[in-house]
């Protein structure tokens, strides 16, 4: 994995003065991405910081890393910054050779360096991984940004009046004392609704390169170009070939994102998506003569009183130690309480490691004490993230509410089940950022770009809108949960269904055969069904885990009540009193929904981060 960071300034030397200083602080914010090493190098007007977290070529392998060929001046022609993994690193390592290359490391960072240098910006294409690179080029002076196709490694990025700041996380950009955290309007309403608009940040002046795409920074300007979409075409395979695809591509995908000379396990849920990652990485690791092993996430008590509810019918424990002893593995469940989940400490870890006011309640909190385990046993793990995404597992697939629905269908969910952002604040605040107005917007910006395909029916290109937006919107916020929570331990997750290669399969799959015999994800279900337990391939989708306690709910009610009650609070002035009343007197009476539990932590979250950050709130009316 890795954090990476740099600066771009052509009305400076960033050699001289308190440049390296500057860069050295920037670096270091990303110490929890790379314990294991950090780097830096700077140029007149380039400066790239590194911190590692060495996965291949242990010894090997050291960023900033530079080309034995020089450029102006006797510099390196090419110096690369670099976090991720490239999976296909060995193969297009071998084609490199054939075309004059050398190598000296074992490492994929050098074969992403040489692949720019003998394809240029065309190299992002060629690669199938998780990635986000940074090269600076001394013969061009330009900066190049690369983001993976589907976002699963974040980027940002902060244009000056004279070059550009980047960095994995956004702290690594606010170290930087031409950066400051400011938010408006829009910015607050990215905050709020629940849904990751490509390239916005709720700080203003920063953005986040796009999935699939690249910037370049040059004396000229700043330009973003898009290496890759989705992209809409018939799909003329029958059902029994495509199961065939589907398994074809997985059963090449998941050993190949189990290269690493670290230990590497699987997160095991007993859901349907992780158990189909877990029994091919079992089976890969089987026929190198090994096992393999998987954790889960449970809370004290959890299975024997569980309450059954719409989104998670059943508890996963049963299921994921019926998959471990199907498949071989040995299992760790890690069994986490409330006192965990509340320990302030862990609380600002965890926003800490978000940097964003994003919020999906306990479910970031027991992610993080999930990885945070797992690391004491390894350094990557694989995970069924995605799955719902690419197959459409999701309710709002066949909700005819959220199919109907003028705006993203989770959002049209999630309000009628008391997850509105609008509901604890003031109508005059709402208003003013004009919420309601840039949801519209956003949604109608989102469906401008779905890829139509000619001749389709209103159900199937409705279908195909919705996994668009699914893809493009939603799925993000999950990478984006799975990415903090894991590199705040320093551990790699890796995510076999967001190979680009079956996105773009499965995007085109009629709804009808993806879901033939009546339950969601059927597709997946019978590329999987010689791999699992009867139980497993029957069992209905279940969410995350989170906590059946109304302790918990009690002890976070007190947030929101003293973010109201509190003048100096950053919110206060926008909080509904009367609103959050009711939502403590709903708490009180133990009657406190999920969703409702997500929006007090959210709106918690949000004062917090304001506070944390020292967010300048600018042109928001009754703003301090």
């Amino acid at each position: 994995m890795c954090g990476i960071t740099g600066w771009v300034d052509f009305s400076r030397d960033l050699t001289t003065g308190s440049s390296a200083p500057v860069l050295d602080a920037m670096t270091d914010t990303l110490a929890a991405r790379g314990p294991d090493a950090r780097g830096t190098w700077l140029d007149t007007h380039a400066a790239l910081g590194h911190r590692r977290l060495a996965i291949i070529d242990l010894e090997h392998g050291a960023q900033p890393m530079r080309t034995p060929e020089h450029g102006p001046g006797g510099l390196p022609r090419a110096v690369i910054s670099y976090g991720g993994e490239i999976y296909n690193f060995r193969e297009l390592r071998e084609e490199l050779v054939l075309l004059g290359h050398r190598f000296t490391t074992r490492s994929d960072t050098e074969v992403a360096l040489r692949a720019y240098l003998q394809w240029g910006d065309d190299f992002a294409r060629r690669l199938n991984g998780m990635y986000s690179i940074a090269v600076w080029d001394t013969a061009r002076e330009e900066l190049l940004l690369v983001r993976d196709r589907l976002g699963v490694k974040p980027l940002f990025y902060h244009p000056t009046a004279d070059g550009v700041l980047f960095g994995s996380e956004p702290k690594a950009i606010l170290a930087n004392p031409l950066a400051r955290a400011e938010a408006g309007a829009e910015e607050l309403c990215d905050a709020l609704l629940f849904l990751r608009t490509p390239g916005r940040v709720p700080f203003r002046g920063m953005s986040e390169l796009k999935p699939g795409h690249l910037l370049k920074v040059r004396r000229d300007g700043i330009t973003e170009e898009r290496y890759w979409t989705l992209e809409s075409r018939p799909h003329t395979d029958d059902l029994k070939t495509t199961v065939a695809t589907v398994r074809e591509l997985l059963d090449d995908i998941v050993p190949r994102q189990m290269v690493a000379d670290v230990p590497l396990v699987s997160l095991l849920s007993g859901g349907l998506d992780s158990s189909t990652v877990t029994a091919l990485a079992a089976r890969a690791r089987a026929a190198d003569g090994g096992s393999l092993s998987t954790f889960s996430v449970d809370f004290t008590g959890h299975t024997e009183n569980f309450r059954a509810d719409a989104i998670r019918p059943t508890p996963d424990g049963p299921y994921a130690l019926e998959v471990a002893r199907h498949v071989g593995s040995d299992h760790h469940p890690i069994v986490l309480d409330r006192a965990g989940l509340l320990d302030p400490a862990v609380r600002r870890t965890v926003l800490g490691a978000w940097d964003l006011p994003f919020n999906f309640a306990d479910l970031d909190v027991s992610l993080y004490l999930l990885f945070a385990a797992v690391r004491e046993h390894a350094t990557v793990a694989l995970s069924g993230e995605g799955a719902d995404e690419v197959f459409g597992g999701y309710l709002w697939f066949s909700d005819p509410g959220a199919r109907s629905a003028e705006t993203f269908p989770w959002l049209k969910l999630g309000a009628h089940r008391g997850l509105d952002p609008r509901s604890l604040f003031h109508p005059w605040f709402v208003d003013g950022i004009d919420l309601g107005e840039y949801e519209a917007d956003l949604y109608r910006t989102a469906l401008a770009e779905v890829p139509l395909l000619d001749g389709e029916g209103a159900e199937d290109r409705r279908t195909r809108e919705l996994g668009y937006l699914t893809l493009t919107r939603w799925l993000p916020i999950l990478l984006d949960k799975k990415d903090r929570m894991g590199m705040a331990s320093g551990l790699e997750g890796r995510v076999p269904f967001c190979d680009h290669r079956l996105v773009e399969y499965v995007f085109n799959i009629p709804w009808d055969m993806k879901t033939y015999t009546g339950q969601e994800k059927a597709l997946l279900r019978a590329a999987a069904a010689d791999l699992l337990p009867e139980s497993v391939l029957r069992r209905t989708k279940a969410a995350y885990p989170s906590i059946q306690d109304p302790a918990y709910d009690q002890a976070l009610i007190t947030g929101l009540t003293a973010a109201a009650g509190d003048g100096d609070a950053p919110l206060s002035p926008f909080l509904d009193a009367d609103a959050v009343r009711r939502m403590t007197d709903k708490t009180a009476t133990g009657s406190l929904s999920e969703f409702e539990r997500i929006l007090v932590e959210s709106t918690v979250r949000l004062d917090d981060w304001t506070r944390t950050y020292q967010v300048a709130l600018t042109g928001v009316k009754g703003a301090a």
